[in-house]
């Protein structure tokens, strides 16, 4: 009985690990698609959307059952739980990879309003982060998780210094809303996907560590919790 618990209990991270992996996939397709400003990969983004929303569906009802049959106890339920969690988070994330996409198609058919520069940086602030806490959930590194936290002020500085320059752009020129709103969105979206890994970092300290660092933040100087 305990072998075969064990075995469902892999399952289940399995499952979260591919999850993430399609998430992770997703988002870097959608910042591919706004590099290139490509209709095409913006539309495969939206319409690969469907296999993720599955997953998160088929990982809450292993956890459920898991919580109905097995009763688990101590880390075993900190993990059940934590995974209902993790991939709803997952979810959220794929669906602003996929609000990325939809933004590409408005701008798809028009100039750049100006050369990128914050937008990028916040791109591979929003992938980093991503991997690290994926990484941090496969290895149970609660300090990996840490980082991930502590690096969300970042991105919201540069969402903060994204809205400022393009402001003063529609401030200035009327005509230029149409090509900076999206971008706006853009911005919004990727500063939410490191709020989304971030919280996910505060589930896997919870999940390894039982502590509770979500509101917080003192505990996260705290190398043994």
């Amino acid at each position: 009985m305990e072998r075969h618990f064990d075995g469902e209990l892999m399952d289940l991270k399995n499952d979260l690990m591919q999850m993430a992996s399609f998430v992770q996939e997703a988002i870097a397709n959608s910042l591919e698609a706004l590099r290139t400003l490509s209709n095409g990969q913006a539309l495969e983004i939206i319409n690969a959307d469907k296999k993720i929303d599955e997953r998160e569906l088929k990982i809450d009802e292993e956890c459920l059952e898991l919580l109905a049959l097995r009763q688990p106890m101590a880390v075993d339920l900190r993990f059940i739980t934590m995974a209902m969690k993790i991939s709803t988070d997952l979810e959220r994330m794929a669906d602003l990879a996929v609000d990325i996409a939809q933004r590409v198609l408005e701008l798809a058919d028009k100039p750049l309003l100006k050369p990128l520069v914050d937008i990028p940086k916040l791109s591979q602030l929003a992938q980093l982060v991503t991997k690290d806490v994926i990484e941090a959930f496969v290895e149970k590194d609660p300090d990996k998780a840490r980082k991930v936290i502590l690096l969300d002020s970042e991105a919201d500085k540069l969402r903060n210094e994204v809205q400022k320059e393009l402001i003063e752009y529609m401030a200035k020129d009327g005509a230029a809303v149409s090509r900076a709103v999206p971008l706006l969105f853009i911005a919004r979206h990727l500063e939410r996907i490191c709020d989304h890994a971030a919280n996910i970092a505060e589930d896997i300290i919870y999940m390894v560590k039982a502590k509770v660092v979500k509101h917080h933040p003192e505990e996260l100087n705290n190398r043994n919790p």
